[in-house]
């Protein structure tokens, strides 16, 4: 049976991203989970990133000097931009092999491990930080140093922190005297986590005071950490109160949020929850005014400094003391700086048309709550370590739910639910009730009731409509769709659109031989024929410029093709159309914010892995779902994983049927996923349930 199954990056391989970005390994994956993620280092290996990095040096119309794209490559990962960087390594890589410049592999292959390691792939970055070690560099210190301190960073975010101690102490022996310091403090941090608090102080006392205001708030913080450590709660909070004082220059907001942090931290150490509460819940406010930025400064000093973990505490303090719509609205406030975060002002936001481009602040609960109508009810879960919480939304109000299930453990369950309909194994049955009764039934959710999720982390990855209430899928039980967050759901929804109008589609897009999708061209002509005015490109002429020019002049664009998932940058996702000579007919996530889209309603990308992007903490899944409504279309339909040809057919051509008969977005891809499900041969929900609705579950398609 046809399948629409990237070569490189599966759905599998996009879930191997929550632990990297965790920084916590997969336990317990099943063989088919381990064999993709092991396709998609394939992918990667120095033979293809070297082939590459041929490719784009002979497409350069200005060719640098090997050394030069190292420097490109080091920049490029400083402001957050991996993919980029990584590229620009595979250019100096492969001019290094040109060469035989033994100095300038050594160097590339560094940059690539400082690539990966900011990026959170720690398996390339230890592996590229290892290989660059093998090499003779002309000046060691250059090479070494860097490549043993992200050995130790990798080894001390896998929790190995003696190794990681170990690595930190030959990075010392082998660096310059100008980047010891950075490895000094990353030695004292990892000391201070591994519980040798006299081991931190002998070492911290050995680094002098920087003067780089940067570089001195940095010191500071493992200085308040490690007092924290050794008991002194007050002392560290007269270090962290002095660090916010003394704030300044552009980072001066982002330091004095860390001082913020620091400080409830020290409240919180010293029994007072109140205060710590009042200070994590104005931390978290504050970086909200934070203008999105990488920071690789954290990376060097090895501090990892993540802002949701801010909201986290503020939001779990919040729960604690029974302020359930404070701790919702933190958690909508995340989600809202997640997505500043990963974009970080890289893409221009030109696709939306007046008034159609969302917003990222957050909405308030009373706004959500007038957008809602009876019947109807949104549900958002937000997954911390210790535990999960779910509220539930409704017009007359919010009701909390704390369920016991710590983030390690609703990850590997949602592997191992996802792992059971990969491989059709009748056990997907009994693992999706047990997910309904942990998830769901504590709700209260009422059979009928239109529901719209707000996933979280791993939940993003969930299959809602497949979870079982005794012997009926929930599909059966519920109508239901899914959003990023509550308050694009609210920009949505209030914006009553009809996705009337032309159709334009892409379809078996004439890619490599074994990206060929026979079932995808048939599939967008049978959809045609519910259109009076459509364009239907295919096979040759669905081309990447083809795409550019015409995707955004229809109210309904379908896309029926392979795609991959980038889990080192997720704008970096892409859509495979027609290649030829010139153009190997990539089309990126973030070429779509650069299109003119503010007249499209409804984008359906029938193609594998479609709805996936990275995920870290918080909301933070990016790819082809946020670029496409971030850039104002009302609704799409994703897929969570390759997707078989035939009942995919079934699917698209009901659910088209559906919506042509005036049906709403929601109940069309109910009745489509039940008329699949209804069939003997594609009963598993391998067949019915990868893809989802997203976006305005009211959408209608007028006749």
């Amino acid at each position: 049976m046809a399948s629409r199954l990237s070569a490189a990056f599966i759905a599998a391989a996009a879930l191997g991203a929550v632990a990297h970005a965790q920084d916590a390994p997969v336990a317990d994956a099943p063989p088919a989970f381990r064999s993709a993620e092991a396709r998609q280092r394939d992918a990667e290996t120095l033979k293809a990133l070297s082939t590459e990095g041929q490719v784009l040096y002979q497409r350069d119309r200005v060719k640098l000097d090997g050394y030069q794209y190292c420097s490109q490559a080091v920049a490029l990962a400083e402001r957050g931009e991996f993919r980029e960087s990584i590229r620009a390594a595979s250019r100096a890589l492969y001019v290094g092999q040109q060469q035989g410049n033994d100095d300038l592999i050594a160097v590339s292959k560094r940059d690539f491990a400082i690539a990966y390691s900011y990026a959170g792939d720690l398996d390339r970055a230890e592996q590229y930080a290892r290989e660059a070690l093998q090499h003779a560099a002309k000046d060691p210190a250059v090479v070494a140093g860097p490549a043993y301190k992200i050995l130790g960073d990798v080894a001390v975010r896998r929790g190995k922190l003696a190794e990681g101690i170990a690595y930190y102490n030959q990075g010392l022996a082998a660096a310059s005297e100008r980047f010891r310091p950075l490895i000094r403090i990353s030695l004292v941090n990892a000391y201070v986590a591994d519980g040798k608090l006299a081991e931190a102080r002998a070492a911290i006392q050995e680094i002098p005071v920087p003067d780089n205001p940067a570089s001195k708030q940095l010191y500071r913080r493992s200085l308040g950490n490690l007092l924290l450590a050794e008991g002194k709660p007050a002392e560290a909070a007269g270090v962290f109160a002095e660090a916010a004082r003394e704030a300044s220059g552009d980072d001066a907001t982002y330091e004095r949020l860390w001082a913020e942090e620091g400080l409830a931290r020290s409240l919180l150490a010293q029994g007072d929850r109140q205060a710590a509460r009042k200070a994590y819940v104005g931390a978290a406010r504050s970086a909200e005014t934070i203008r999105a930025k990488f920071r690789s400064e954290e990376f060097k000093a090895g501090l990892f400094g993540d802002v949701q973990q801010i909201y986290e505490r503020a939001l779990a303090l919040s729960m604690e003391a029974g302020d359930t719509e404070g701790a919702w609205e933190l958690s909508e406030a995340s989600r809202s700086r997640a997505l500043l975060d990963v974009v970080r002002e890289r893409v221009p936001l030109a696709g939306a048309g007046p008034g159609r481009a969302l917003g990222a602040q957050p909405m308030k609960l009373a706004e959500v709550r007038g957008v809602l109508r009876e019947g109807e009810a949104l549900v958002e879960f937000h997954s911390l370590d210790e535990r999960l919480y779910a509220w539930v939304v409704r017009p007359g109000g919010i009701r909390g739910v704390t369920i016991a299930m710590p983030r390690a453990v609703l990850d590997r369950s949602v592997e191992q639910f996802r792992a059971a309909i990969l491989e059709r194994r009748r056990t997907a049955d009994d693992l999706g009730r047990r997910m309904y009764e942990a998830l769901l039934k504590p709700l209260g959710l009422a059979e009928g009731e239109r529901l719209v999720i707000v996933p979280h982390g791993a939940l993003h990855y969930m299959p809602f409509q497949a979870l079982r209430e005794a012997d009926r899928y929930l599909i059966e039980r519920n109508p239901l769709a899914v959003v990023p967050s509550a308050s694009l759901a609210a920009q949505l929804a209030g914006r009553a659109a009809d996705a009337r109008g032309r159709l334009v589609a892409f379809g078996n897009p004439a890619n490599e031989e074994k990206y060929a999708l026979p079932g995808a061209e048939r599939e967008i002509q049978k959809i045609g024929t519910l259109f009076d005015d459509k364009r239907v490109f295919v096979q040759h002429e669905a081309s990447r410029q083809a795409f550019r020019s015409n995707a955004g002049s229809g109210r309904i664009l379908h896309v029926a093709a392979h795609a991959e998932v980038d889990t080192v940058d997720p704008l970096a996702s892409r859509i495979l159309l027609a290649r030829d000579a010139a153009d190997p007919g990539f089309l990126e996530a973030r070429e779509i914010y650069e299109l003119k889209l503010g007249d499209v309603s409804l984008v359906t990308l029938s193609a594998c892995e479609s709805g996936l992007g990275r995920i870290a903490r918080g909301d933070e899944i990016l790819g082809f779902t946020r670029s496409f409504l971030t850039a104002g279309v009302e609704g799409m339909i994703v897929s969570l994983w390759p997707v078989s040809d035939d009942s995919t057919e079934l699917l698209m051509t009901t659910l088209y049927g559906e919506l042509a008969k005036g049906a709403q977005a929601i109940d069309a891809m109910r009745a489509a996923q039940i008329a699949v499900l209804k069939r003997s041969r594609f009963a598993h929900p391998f067949f019915w349930a990868p893809f989802n609705f997203i976006g305005d579950w009211r959408m209608r398609l007028p006749g």
